[in-house]
């Protein structure tokens, strides 16, 4: 058990969307922006990702470190993680360019990744409002949860194969969220482990598809 109560909990997320407010909003408006051109084969990948970097830069400092840490230490610990996952994603995804964004070939990938941004998005506040939660004592978008769903629906739209380390961090957050989900009663997160378990099944289906064709046939990559 944690050492503070639901309340206490809850509380962090009231004071950061009433500190914080209107941004909570604007990310919204910036993660359908993402999401729009990611789906749309767009010529910005190096543009994406570091949009998707910076959100995990944004959970580590505005909300670990500013205000869940001064409810416990370990959101000292949990803004460090985050902001490991934000160079990977810049490394991976504007430096050496693997994480780049095009229509997949697939069917499955781009279905995944639609449900998967669209949850973060749209269903996980829907899901929020339906349990009784009520704003602001809710986790908004780019709050880590959210945050975390989106990473892995967008990263089920890369065409080429997604480093396992750039997975590591939002697969822990996944562990680490779900302790508190469960014992908070916060149901919109119990997506989360199911959103980890569809992303690693397509990103490794799709890396084995191509590792075992005798051609692969490469993908198609409208972007940089």
């Amino acid at each position: 058990m944690p050492p503070f109560s639901r309340d206490d909990f809850f509380g962090v997320f009231v004071r950061y969307n009433e500190s914080m407010w209107p941004l909570p909003l604007l990310l919204v408006a910036a993660g359908l922006a993402v999401a729009v051109l990611a789906s749309s084969a767009s010529r910005r990948s190096r543009r994406l990702m570091a949009t998707l970097a910076a959100l995990w830069a944004y959970a580590a400092i505005a909300y670990h470190l500013a205000f869940l840490s001064s409810l416990t230490s370990a959101g000292l610990l949990f803004a460090a993680l985050f902001l490991a996952e934000t160079v990977l994603l810049a490394w991976h995804g504007v430096r050496a360019r693997r994480l780049h964004l095009a229509v997949p070939l697939d069917r499955t990938s781009r279905l995944v990744g639609a449900a998967l941004v669209a949850y973060a998005l749209i269903g996980y506040p829907a899901v929020a409002e339906l349990v009784g939660q009520r704003y602001p004592a809710v986790p908004t978008f780019g709050l880590p949860c959210p945050t975390t769903i989106f990473t892995f629906g967008v990263l089920t739209w890369c065409v080429r194969p997604v480093p396992r380390s750039v997975l590591v961090v939002p697969l822990l957050w996944t562990l680490v969220a779900m302790s508190a989900a469960i014992t908070f009663g916060i149901v919109e997160d119990f997506a989360l482990p199911i959103a980890a378990l569809v992303t690693v099944i397509v990103l490794h289906r799709r890396a084995t598809r191509t590792s075992t064709s005798a051609s692969p046939r490469r993908p198609l990559q409208l972007g940089f």
